[in-house]
This record gives structure tokens, sequence and C-alpha cells, in this order.
């Protein structure tokens, strides 16, 4: 009788974002939310 056993392991850490990546994706939702409020609106007008 043979076994074939093999094994992973995976580790899974947060990663750190600088500032100036933290300050752009601030700008990036700040920018969604502004587009989507702005589509908001158009439909309501039509």
């Amino acid at each position: 009788m043979t076994m074939n056993i093999l094994f992973f392991s995976i580790t899974i850490k947060k990663r750190q974002l600088s500032l100036e990546d933290a300050a752009h994706q601030e700008m990036v939702e700040k920018l969604y939310e502004q587009n989507k409020d702005r589509q908001i609106f158009m439909r309501n007008f039509m």
C-alpha cells in the first residue's frame, strides 16, 4: 500500500498602506461617491 501526502501552508498578512496610498484611496472613494450622486441626480431629473 502506498500513501502520497502533500501539505500546503498559506500565510496571509494584511498589507500596510503608505500615507500616499491611503490619500489616493480616499480621493478615489470621494470621486466615486460624487459620480454616484451625480448619476442619481440625473436619473431623478429625467
